[in-house]
């Protein structure tokens, strides 16, 4: 039996994905006599993704990817709620440590082998190795003895809690109950890969005949920088249900290209659209806002590596009323108004719609205004010794180019400037470049933006503890570690919320970050295009997608 408290937590953590869950096409239909002849997507994702690689991936272009050509033990329905994916059933233990899953057995690679529970244990087992260096190594520190061999802390590979007992079982053991684990076995990092091919080939992600599969797609052609084309995968025992032949993903960075063609006729789905665009694409029934359970933020690097990039800068922004007056300086309603995507304003790191014990949004606390505190900002900049700007070096803002980030960068180098008196110069880079510049920490302040992996509020908090494969700003304080810590071990839902909710006031308290606005997703997308599943969590699902006549 579970754990009447693990499941509360369990029902509670969904019901933001039930609430928000979209299909896109205006309803789940049957394709019938109504589709098209030719059943093929053409999908511009934006930049080259810089991995397909489940184990290395952490961006949401990759992952989109990920979830249409792999599958993991569970999957997520249309409401966003795990289900039997290869694992066609599951036991958990009475004290919610140990699952033990029974693979089904017509459940093939795309090269027609057989999928085994040993290529989830080999998976698993390497994304937690330190020399893969995975930055969402993080996310597997549930299993057992995880977080001590991915940070060489005396576990062995072999101490880790996963194991295939024979081809279709796999048992895992877990250092405490994590009432939203059957989700993440539905995340991409959790997805399993073929040890053959992997150790034989570096670059097995770039290639079709090396990209073995067990998804709905499998890939056909890869073209960086132009497209990655995937064809339904006939080894993939649900094809039955999958009507896609072909997605074609292109790889258009510039918004209004990308958005030319789909009015062209040259693309049937965008990942993004302009900002001018929104209004008119809506009234032409080509562009729609879906919800997205995410933040946009700036990161600010708080670390050593600072001082090596802007010394003055450092030493600036290393004072936490810097850094409040420059979180409290912007006017967050103003903002969102230049984007027109019904973006909210965002109060807090962690975003409205994450519904928690008694029902209640875990975003009840608003640490700023929406239109800021100016008055505020002045005064805390002049007690740190920058009155009206002076003495302060000029501070560079760093975005990736394209999705409308130059606009939210204008917008706040001249908050900054007027409310302030700041110097900010703003620079462009293209997306994988960013992404190592971001991650290697060689800014001051940079673009960020963060989706949650899964329906809970440790999705969005676990990322900033010190040594985290995703903690960019390389914040480090004992405090939030420490309530972190006991909010992954607390099985009483009440006191697990108020660790949560204690450990954000203490981000928010320190602003490595300055949250901006709460994430909506507005996508092109013309109206032949039926039943594709638009996720809040980012993703984007073809398996019951088809194109109608048109």
């Amino acid at each position: 039996m579970k754990n009447t408290k693990l499941k509360r937590i369990f029902a509670t953590a969904l019901t933001v994905a039930l609430s928000l869950s979209v299909l896109a096409g205006c309803g789940k239909k049957d394709a019938g006599s109504n589709a098209a002849a030719e059943q093929i997507v053409r999908y511009n994702l934006g930049a080259n993704p810089k991995t397909l690689d489940p184990a290395l991936n952490s961006a949401v272009d990759g992952a989109i990817v990920l979830v249409n050509a792999f599958e993991g033990l569970m999957k997520l329905d249309n409401n966003d709620q795990p289900v039997a994916g290869v694992a066609e059933s599951y036991e958990m233990s009475a004290d919610g440590l140990t699952y033990t899953f029974k693979l089904r057995k017509d459940a093939k690679w795309s090269d027609g082998s057989q999928v085994t529970a040993g290529d989830f244990e080999y998976a698993w087992k390497r994304a937690l190795d330190p020399a893969t260096a995975a930055e969402y190594a993080y996310q597997m520190y549930y299993i057992k003895n995880g977080e001590s061999y991915n940070t060489n802390g005396g576990a062995k590979k072999e101490d880790l809690g996963v194991k295939a007992t024979d081809d279709s079982t796999l048992v895992v053991t877990l250092e405490n109950p994590t009432p939203y684990f059957l989700s993440l076995a539905a995340f991409p990092t959790y997805f399993p890969v073929k040890k053959d091919v992997v150790e034989k080939d570096a670059d097995w992600a770039n290639k079709p005949e090396t990209y073995i599969s067990n998804g709905a797609f499998k890939m056909k052609e890869f073209l960086p920088k132009d497209s990655i084309t995937f064809v339904k995968n006939d080894n993939y025992y649900g094809k039955s249900d999958v009507k896609l032949d072909t997605i074609k993903y292109t790889l258009v960075e510039d918004q209004n290209s990308a958005y030319a063609s789909l009015k062209a006729g040259d693309l049937d789905m965008t990942d993004s659209v302009p900002s001018v665009e929104i209004e008119a694409g809506k009234s032409e029934g080509i562009v729609k806002t879906f919800p997205n359970l995410g933040t946009y933020f700036y990161v600010i690097n708080v670390g050593p590596n600072a001082k090596n990039i802007n010394a003055d800068a450092a030493k600036a922004l290393s004072d936490v009323k810097v850094r409040k007056a420059l979180n409290l300086a912007i006017n967050r309603k103003d903002l969102v108004s230049i984007l027109k995507g019904g973006q909210e304003p965002a109060f807090s790191f962690v975003p409205t719609g994450i519904n928690v014990e008694g029902g209640k949004d875990f975003a009840k606390t608003q640490y700023f205004k929406a239109e800021g505190d100016m008055a505020e900002a002045k005064k805390l900049l002049a007690e740190a010794g920058y009155a009206d700007g002076k003495g302060l070096p000029t501070i560079e803002v760093l975005y990736n180019s394209g999705a409308g980030h130059e606009q939210v960068a204008q917008a706040v180098q001249d908050m900054w400037k007027t409310n302030l008196g700041i110097n900010v110069e703003i620079k462009a880079q293209e997306w994988a470049v960013f992404q190592t510049t971001r991650k290697q920490k060689n800014y001051s302040i940079a673009r960020h933006g963060w989706l949650g992996d899964y329906v809970d509020p440790m999705t969005f908090l676990d990322m900033w503890v010190t040594g985290s494969g995703q903690n960019d700003a390389a914040y480090s304080n004992a405090k939030y570690d420490e309530l972190i810590g006991k909010a992954k071990t607390e099985t009483d839902a009440a006191k697990r919320v108020e660790y949560m909710q204690e450990a954000e006031a203490q981000l928010m308290e320190d602003m490595p970050i300055i949250p901006l606005y709460y994430y909506t997703q507005t996508k092109g997308i013309k109206p032949y295009v039926k039943d594709v599943h638009i996720s809040p969590l980012g993703f984007v699902y073809f398996q019951t997608a088809f194109v109608e006549a048109h």
